[in-house]
């Protein structure tokens, strides 16, 4: 029973230890431990899977283009011509990434946009294959390749990130809701009053 007791007792106490010193952290440190705690959660919400995982869940397409840096044909993809409105996000992660608002023809046959979505999601580095020196585009989470941008695009921004369908999937601007991207919908001004 002194055991039992003496168990209880150490506990009650550490308890009371932490306690005291969470209060004692003041605003700040549990500002930054709620900011750490919400990064960690749009981490885990956009976790990559394995590769066993996405070999199964993906296309030999997407594999390919996401996970190989591959690129797919021109005017021969899912998205090029795509005029719906909505966004697109990763294939492999879910992460948003960009949005039918910033989408413009640019006559490349593959999907192209101005500015990204979501630019926290966006990682670029230099690209030196081909003889060239390209910006390649990636999702932060996913680590997806996506595709290369350039400046030679529309006013204002000048930019023209030029992307694989492949490694993008479209949700209609109706199904970001139910799909979980409801914050989104603020960027469809007019979209759910049956217009």
């Amino acid at each position: 029973m002194r055991v039992i007791l003496g168990t209880v007792i150490v506990i009650a106490v550490a308890f009371a230890a932490w306690a005291v010193g969470r209060v004692g952290e003041g605003p700040a440190k549990e500002e930054e431990r709620m900011e750490r705690d919400e990064s960690e959660a749009v981490a885990r919400r956009y976790d990559k899977p394995a590769d066993e995982e996405l070999r199964r869940q993906l296309t030999p397409v997407q594999y390919e283009v996401t996970q190989k840096n591959g690129t797919e044909p021109a005017f021969r993809n899912e998205h090029w011509d795509n005029h719906r409105e909505g966004i697109y996000v990763d294939v492999v992660s879910g992460e948003p990434l960009f949005s039918s608002r910033e989408k413009f023809d640019s006559g490349t046959g593959w999907p192209s946009f101005s500015a990204p979505l979501e630019s926290d999601n966006i990682v670029t580095k230099q690209d030196r294959k081909f003889f060239m020196i390209r910006t390649e585009v990636r999702s932060k989470h996913g680590d997806s390749h996506l595709g290369h941008v350039f400046d030679d695009g529309p006013a204002p921004t000048g930019l023209r990130y030029c992307m694989n369908s492949a490694a993008l999937r479209f949700i209609p601007v109706e199904d970001l809701e139910e799909e979980g991207y409801g914050e989104f919908l603020s960027h469809f001004p007019g979209a759910g009053d049956g217009r």
